[in-house]
């Protein structure tokens, strides 16, 4: 199959990106390149793979050409998105940087810091850890104590982050940092690149129950960002990790993660002789289908230059408890079968703890959308 360059693959509607991704994802698949792995997008790290994207436009999809995007709309790259992760790809490498720190560079970095990130993103080449939870803060993000100090030419990081995902594989980082002290938490906070090969990063490798390597923490004593590291204003990191965290929940990741899970229940209904657990598949199906339709109405309102809040907080607290209810019903309906795809329910199993905590726990989103209610 001949590679599709990105120049060319801006001119693809949505039915053709998407053969184009299942056309690739299969034959990667076929020919022993990948295993498909629910949770892929967090736990299936494969340099090459995306690299391969890269090569056909896919990552940066709707960032300006200058950067080496496609100039593609959000509707479009989350057609790519949803095969992405229906095919169970091994997409970890890239997709932080590509799902939220390369959007909130191109909205509030500096020109200088868009030149010197943004491209490399979209080649594969940058790989991006996020640098928000911290260890004893829970899921209070504003609970910060990493602190950043102004020095000559820029600043220093000092301070531990936790649950740093791919960290060991990462070239920078995302981290929110307090530059202030300030009677409200959620004052004083600002946002930086950090080079993850910069003097003073250490990072600690956090290991599963089954034995893989997908956590970390993350230290960073005294590490040196240079000024134009910083994201956008000082001060405002708040209200800027608040709006990038749309990016962030608002994805089909919220509903796809135990999608292989439920593919391969599909399949094998005729396997399953209990009508009422032929009736509670049906409602999973018409449940993902509606949860769907709320992530094209997020992409939609990206396209439209908006940040939905509290729509990408109502998808992702639904899209959790549709992953959770996906797992449930796989423990009923394949119990005793000795052909069941036990691996796929494992994996999922092993993920669902983080379900309702990565991008925010439920105590939170539902404070996110009490308050849109409030001014309904």
């Amino acid at each position: 199959m001949s590679t599709v360059l990105a120049e060319d693959s801006a001119r693809l509607n949505q039915d053709e990106l998407r053969s184009t991704v299942r056309e690739l994802a299969t034959t990667w698949c076929r020919d022993g390149r990948y295993v498909p792995q629910c949770d892929s997008w967090m736990r299936s790290f494969d340099l090459d793979f995306s690299r391969e994207l890269a090569a056909r436009g896919f990552i940066g999809m709707t960032w300006p050409r200058s950067y080496g995007g496609g100039e593609y709309r959000n509707v479009d790259r989350l057609a790519v998105t949803e095969e992405l992760l229906r095919a169970g790809a091994p997409v970890a490498a890239h997709w932080i940087a590509d799902r939220q720190i390369g959007p909130a560079i191109l909205r509030h970095g500096s020109d200088r810091l868009r030149a010197e990130i943004l491209p490399g993103i979209t080649r594969a080449e940058i790989l991006f850890c996020l640098g928000m939870s911290e260890p004893e803060a829970g899921s209070d993000l504003a609970a910060v104590r990493t602190a950043a100090e102004r020095v000559p030419g820029g600043w220093r990081i000092t301070g531990r982050k936790i649950w740093t995902t791919g960290a060991h594989h990462a070239t920078h980082a995302y981290v929110l940092a307090r530059t202030a002290k300030a009677d409200r938490k959620h004052l004083g906070l600002s946002e930086f690149v950090v080079d993850m090969h910069a003097v003073g990063v250490e990072v600690t490798p956090i290991v599963d129950m089954s034995g893989e390597h997908h956590f970390n923490e993350t230290m960073f004593d005294g590490v040196f960002v240079p000024d134009h590291h910083l994201i956008g204003t000082e001060g405002e990191g708040w209200k800027q990790v608040v709006e990038q965290l749309s990016f962030e929940r608002g994805g089909p990741e919220r509903l796809l993660s135990t999608y292989p899970l439920l593919a391969s229940i599909v399949e094998r209904a005729d396997e399953v002789h209990d009508r009422n657990l032929h009736g509670r598949l049906g409602a999973l199906v018409a449940r993902l289908t509606a949860l769907r339709r709320m992530c094209w109405d997020v992409a939609r309102q990206l396209d439209a230059g908006q940040a939905p809040i509290q729509e990408a907080a109502t998808l992702k607290l639904l899209g959790n408890t549709f992953e959770r209810d996906v797992i449930e019903f796989a423990r009923e309906a394949l119990g005793g079968n000795d052909n069941a795809p036990d691996s796929l329910l494992n994996q999922a199993l092993l993920a669902a703890p983080g379900f309702s905590i990565r991008g925010g726990a439920a105590d939170v989103l539902l404070s996110i959308i009490a308050k849109q209610e409030s001014r309904i």
